[in-house]
């Protein structure tokens, strides 16, 4: 059921947690889903609002054919280069707010489900949001969902899960942890659920009251 509040869900994981299995599956509770990773994308296509910047930052080398962000190169620079990382950041993130914050504003009436793949790492984030939903999952078998369904050597993979934040950083910072191992759809669903059906209520009951957040 959707519900006519302003609860706030950050969720993070890893890749290949299945985070973006659990935002599908809010979704389908009745969330409204602000996708940071799609917000990204979607600036660094060709035409989009950060191309010229970046194209400024890191040099035609950095540009595809099509005129988007090269990602296979961007990654390898960012791997080599330790700098390079939050010179892409300061790009990119002041928009990803904004655009967040644009999608927020529009979606009045149902919860909302910010997917943050840095939430952890970020300050600015936990304080936009009321609850955090962790995914979690064992790195090898990060390793293995991502060789699978992105055909990346397992060197990539771990050279991505190094750039992250550690499992135990984002597990301290949840206020509940869904451990994605070996769980079937419908059992992660039932995960969701539970939640979904403590939070939801919560935050109704608290808004009933005239409380402030927790």
């Amino acid at each position: 059921m959707a519900a006519n509040l302003d609860l706030h869900i950050g969720l993070t994981g890893g890749i290949g947690s299945g985070k973006s299995t659990v935002a599908r599956l809010l979704v389908e509770r009745g969330a409204a889903l602000i996708d940071t990773d799609a917000i990204a994308r979607s600036l660094a296509l060709p035409g989009g609002a950060a191309i010229d910047a970046l194209q400024a930052q890191f040099g035609p080398s950095a540009i595809d054919a099509a005129g988007g962000l090269d990602r296979a190169y961007m990654r390898e620079l960012v791997f080599a280069d330790t700098s390079a990382k939050a010179r892409l950041e300061a790009i990119l993130h002041p928009m990803i707010g904004a655009e967040s914050t644009r999608q927020a504003l529009a979606a009045t009436g149902r919860p909302l489900v910010f997917d943050v793949p840095l939430l952890a790492e970020s300050r600015h984030w936990r304080t936009r949001v009321d609850r955090v939903l962790v995914v979690d999952c064992v790195e090898a078998t990060q390793i293995e969902r991502v060789m699978q369904r992105s055909a990346w050597s397992r060197e990539a993979v771990e050279a991505v899960i190094a750039q992250q934040a550690r499992r135990d950083v984002r597990r301290a910072i949840a206020d509940a942890v869904i451990f994605n191992e070996g769980l079937s759809l419908a059992q992660l669903a039932h995960e969701v659920g539970i939640w979904w059906d403590r939070w939801v209520p919560m935050e109704q009951s608290r808004r009933s009251s005239g409380a402030p957040p927790s």
